[in-house]
């Protein structure tokens, strides 16, 4: 069951899943065509996404995944076989105030027990204070600055993406090899003046300087978010005449920022690594994006076919929406979010609140990855990150970066290397 105050968000559901019905008050009441009466307490659960701003082309594809999920668990007698699962989604409309706002909300108001999202990771800082408050789990399968799990951490925060520390590290793995055997001097930066990309970037500095020290930052380019006019940016950049360009851009920005730099020749100057390719921007920027471009994702599908998660997603999204329709990254991570919560409850044989963050914390779960860890000392999925190259592919019908020389990099090969280290950031917490 889903209750709904936002309308827009209605516009992402696919109407073969769910029956909509009206409700009092305006608001929107959505149900699982296989939903049973309900045979114990509802379990609730908050989602936090951006049904409109900047984070409207990556949430899209995790309501579809949390409402699909919530629907197949309801269809078989909901969690434990007697707690259907009641959603009550939440605008953020992209913006770290409203997210507050909406979280405080929804766990006041509706009593969910736990809330998926943010799109941001300014978003999700923010919501991480509000859910320590009130003791509510919190899994973030998008927002994913590492201050998240380590100067920011709470004991009921569980982070299924991997942090910026993990990301940007592997991008710096992949561009250090690269730049010894070019005999690369210098390069510059691009990025959304926010929490995210400020994150995004300070780990891969930290991680390529260590890796080829000689190899210097000599500019960097900062935006805002929602921006629309890159040329100054661009001329910047190629006037530079740096051996490469590391970005850190997400959402409709990175969109904006490809459509508006090909044409305008910035990828035949230099070479650009860094911006989150997801299958958002693979599908959008089908026809714009230069083959051979290296973008890091999260969650592909395309590399992740022989995994048994994956598998069923598949199954369970082309039934769904057609045959040619495939999930995207944050579409996986938010479907991991709903079924790792399912393995946790199941573990604890409980929905208490307690007793689901003990069972969740360290455990290890299936997920469209594979099998993944949570570490102990900050709730970090141990999952990896896939730094590729943008390729044409006889199965699809947009470019995906090529599972044959993608580089696979683990979580341990990225994150701190011990706990010590990571509580020695967190701050204390009553």
């Amino acid at each position: 069951m889903l209750k709904d105050q936002n309308n827009s968000f209605l516009n992402a559901i696919s109407r073969r899943d769910f029956i909509l019905k009206s409700a009092t008050a305006g608001a929107a009441v959505m149900m699982s065509r296989h939903a049973r009466a309900e045979a114990a307490e509802p379990y609730r659960l908050g989602l936090l996404l951006s049904a409109t701003g900047s984070g409207a082309n990556y949430s899209e594809g995790g309501i579809k995944a949390v409402t699909n999920a919530v629907a197949e668990i309801n269809g078989r007698g909901g969690l434990l076989g007697k707690h259907q699962i009641e959603l009550h989604f939440r605008d953020t409309q992209s913006k770290p105030d409203s997210a507050a706002r909406e979280a405080r909300d929804v766990i006041t108001r509706d009593n969910v027990r736990a809330v998926i999202g943010t799109w941001s990771s300014a978003e999700a800082l923010a919501v991480e204070e509000i859910i320590d408050e009130h003791k509510v789990l919190h899994f973030a399968a998008n927002s994913n600055s590492s201050r998240l799990t380590h100067e920011n951490f709470s004991p009921w925060f569980f982070q299924y993406s991997p942090d910026t520390r993990m990301e940007s590290g592997a991008i710096a793995v992949v561009l250090a090899e690269m730049a010894k055997k070019n005999n690369w001097k210098s390069f510059v930066s691009i990025g959304q003046d926010y929490e995210w990309a400020r994150a995004q970037q300070a780990g891969f500095l930290e991680a390529f300087n260590k890796l080829v020290p000689d190899v210097k930052l000599s500019k960097e380019f900062w935006f805002k978010i929602g921006e629309t006019s890159f040329g100054p940016y661009i001329s910047g950049i190629m006037a530079m005449k740096p051996d490469f360009c590391f970005g850190a851009i997400a959402g409709k920005d990175n969109v904006t920022f490809i459509e508006q730099a090909r044409p305008a020749g910035l990828f035949k100057r230099t070479v650009y690594p860094g911006g989150l390719l997801s299958l958002s921007e693979l599908q959008q920027l089908k026809d714009a994006l230069p083959r051979g471009m290296i973008g890091v994702a999260r969650a592909p599908f395309y590399a992740l076919l022989d995994q048994p998660v994956m598998q069923k997603y598949l199954k369970m999204y082309h039934a769904a929406y057609g045959a040619d329709a495939y999930p995207s990254d944050w579409a996986c991570m938010h479907y991991d979010a709903v079924y790792g919560l399912e393995q946790a409850v199941t573990k604890a044989g409980s929905i208490e609140n307690e007793d689901v963050r003990k069972a969740l914390t360290g455990a290890t779960i299936d997920t469209c990855r594979g099998k993944a860890t949570f570490r102990a000392c900050n709730n970090q999925l141990g999952v990896p990150s896939y730094v590729g190259t943008v390729t044409d592919s006889p199965d699809y019908k947009f470019p995906i970066l090529d599972p044959k020389t993608m580089t696979k990099v683990s979580a341990e090969q990225t994150w701190l290397p011990s706990c010590e280290e990571v509580q020695a950031l967190q701050k204390k917490r009553a």
